[in-house]
């Protein structure tokens, strides 16, 4: 009987455990890799928006950086990570 109510004990610290990883955990995971594979996948002409809220178009991608045209004639370096979303894909 006092195996029993140990278990018993446990169970709910288990429950709690399964609900943080499909509630908190696995969706997390979800979007990094989703963020991940979005920018291996930056090419020049892509309109992208920067975490800072900056719109503009990828003119060139080097290995960790992308240049972004913001107006005309201006053109600014930002890091991959420093891209938020891409608006759409160059054709």
């Amino acid at each position: 009987m006092n195996q029993n109510a140990a278990f018993m004990q446990l169970v709910p610290f288990v429950a709690v455990a399964i609900i943080f990883y499909f509630l908190l955990i696995r969706p997390q995971q979800k979007q990094l890799k989703e963020t991940k594979s979005m920018l291996e996948a930056l090419k020049p002409g892509d309109k992208v928006v920067t975490r800072g809220g900056m719109i503009g178009v990828i003119t060139s991608v080097k290995e960790d950086e992308v240049e972004v045209r913001i107006a005309e004639g201006v053109k600014v370096l930002f890091t991959r990570s420093a891209v938020g979303a891409v608006l759409t894909q160059a054709k």
